[in-house]
C-alpha cells in the first residue's frame, strides 16, 4: 500500500477533512427523526460532541452548561482550575499578554503547583448541578488524580498525551498500567491520543471504554510543526473504527471512537461521524462561546511546556452564546453554529437515521469540495470564501 517516495521507501496516502465529501444517500430522513445519541460504557449521552480540556474552554461553569444542553465538557485537572483557587486574574494576564511574550507568560503561570483540595472543589462544583463529571489528566499523573476524583464523585476519567501508547519506556518515572489502572478505576475510561489502527487496538484491548483520535490537527497545536508527526484525521479516523470493530468482533466490547480536533464546523463533525467516529472532541468551536473563560482566546495543551511548547495563543473572538454554538438559532453562514443541527440535517440527506448508520455512509475522495464553484464567493471573501 502507498507509492515510492524514494529508493527503498514507500508512503501512503492519507486523508483529512479538506479531501473527502459525503454523498447523499438514495433516501431521506427528516433531521428531527435521526437520533445523535451516543454511549460510553453504560452512560448515555444525548449529543455526541464534547468540549476538550483546555483552559480557555472549559471550567466549571462551562461544564455544568454544556451538561445542561446534552453534552460533555472536560475540565482538565493540570491545569488553572485545579493550580488557583481565583484562575480569573491567571486568565487575565494570558489573554492580554503580547503574542511575542506569550508563551513565556504560560509557562510561568503554568509553573504553580496542583492542589488536591482543589481537584475536589471543582469537581463537586460541577457535581452540585447534576452535570456529567469528566476530567482529564496525564498518564504521569492518572493514578494520583484518578483516586482523588473518584473518591469525589467523577463520572468519567480522561487519560490523554501528545501520543499514548500501551508500552511507554522511560528511565525517568513509572509508565502507567493501563490494565491495572482500567480494572482498579471502575467508571469509564477515556484514553488518547493516537492516530494508528495497531495503537488503537492494543488500547482497546486493556480495558478502556472510548479512545481518542488526532495528533496534532487543533487549531492552537503545533506539534505537527514542531515535531513534524501526525496523520490526517479522515484516515486516522477510519483506522481507528477498524480496529474498533474487530475488537468488538473478537470481544463483544464496544470502545467508543472520539475524533479529537482538526474540525473547523458542522460540516467537518459530520465527515468524521462518517468516517467511524461515535463522538468528536473540539476546542476551538467553543472557545468561541461566551461562556468560555478564554474570553475569545484559545491556547494549546502543550503550550506551557518548560522544554518544548508544543501549541500558541490563538485569537477566535467571541460570537455567541454556547447555546447558538451547539444547538441554534445560527447567526453566521460558515457552519460555526448550530453544530448538532449541521448533523442532523447531514444525516438526514444521507440516509442515516442513527450514529451508526451515518459511520457507513458513502464517501468520497473529492479535492475540489471546497472550490468547485465558488468562485464568487471566494473573490468576496464570504461563505465557502472566507
Amino acid at each position: 500500500m502507498g507509492i515510492w517516495i524514494g529508493r527503498g521507501r514507500k508512503a501512503r496516502f492519507t486523508y483529512g477533512f479538506d479531501d473527502v465529501a459525503l454523498a447523499p444517500g438514495r433516501i431521506t430522513i427528516d433531521p428531527e427523526d435521526v437520533n445523535v445519541k451516543w454511549k460510553i460504557r453504560d452512560i448515555e449521552i444525548d449529543i455526541p460532541i464534547i468540549a476538550s480540556a483546555m483552559d480557555g474552554v472549559v471550567d466549571t461553569n462551562f461544564a455544568v452548561e454544556m451538561g445542561k444542553l446534552g453534552g460533555l465538557a472536560v475540565l482538565n485537572l493540570e491545569g488553572l482550575q485545579t493550580k488557583y483557587e481565583n484562575p480569573l486574574e491567571q486568565l487575565d494576564r494570558i489573554v492580554n499578554a503580547p503574542k511575542d511574550v506569550v508563551t513565556n507568560v504560560i509557562q510561568t503561570i503554568y509553573k504553580e503547583p496542583i492542589k488536591d483540595s482543589l481537584i475536589e472543589k471543582r469537581i463537586d462544583e460541577i457535581k452540585r448541578s447534576g452535570a456529567k463529571v469528566v476530567v482529564s489528566s496525564t498518564p504521569q499523573n492518572a493514578e494520583r488524580f484518578g483516586e482523588i476524583s473518584v473518591r469525589a464523585g467523577v463520572d468519567i476519567f480522561v487519560v490523554q498525551s501528545t501520543v499514548t501508547t500501551v508500552k511507554h519506556i522511560s528511565s525517568q518515572y513509572k509508565s502507567l498500567d493501563f490494565y491495572g489502572f482500567c480494572k482498579k478505576m471502575k467508571i469509564p475510561i477515556i484514553v488518547g491520543n493516537c492516530v494508528s489502527y495497531e495503537s488503537a487496538l492494543e488500547l482497546m484491548e486493556t480495558g478502556i471504554d472510548a479512545i481518542l483520535i488526532g495528533v496534532g490537527p487543533g487549531a492552537a497545536c503545533t506539534t505537527r510543526e514542531v515535531l513534524g508527526i501526525g496523520v490526517p484525521q479522515i484516515t486516522a479516523t477510519c483506522d481507528a473504527a477498524a480496529a474498533r470493530d474487530f475488537h468488538y468482533k473478537q470481544t463483544g466490547r464496544y470502545v467508543s471512537v472520539i475524533t479529537d480536533g482538526g474540525m473547523r464546523g458542522g460540516g467537518d463533525i459530520c465527515k468524521a461521524i462518517a468516517s467511524g467516529a461515535d463522538a468528536v472532541m473540539i476546542g476551538s468551536a467553543f472557545a468561541k462561546a461566551k461562556e468560555a473563560p478564554g474570553k475569545g482566546y484559545h491556547w494549546g495543551m502543550a503550550t506551557p511546556s518548560i522544554l518544548l511548547p508544543r501549541g500558541t495563543r490563538i485569537h477566535v473572538g467571541i460570537n455567541g452564546s454556547l447555546k447558538e454554538i451547539l444547538l441554534g438559532p445560527a447567526k453566521y453562514d460558515d457552519g460555526s453554529q448550530n453544530l448538532v443541527g449541521a448533523l442532523r440535517n447531514s444525516m438526514g440527506s444521507c440516509g442515516a437515521s442513527n450514529i451508526r448508520e451515518m459511520q457507513m455512509c458513502e464517501m468520497i475522495v473529492a479535492p475540489s469540495i471546497r472550490t468547485e464553484g465558488k468562485t464568487h464567493q471566494r473573490a468576496q471573501s464570504v461563505g465557502m470564501g472566507k
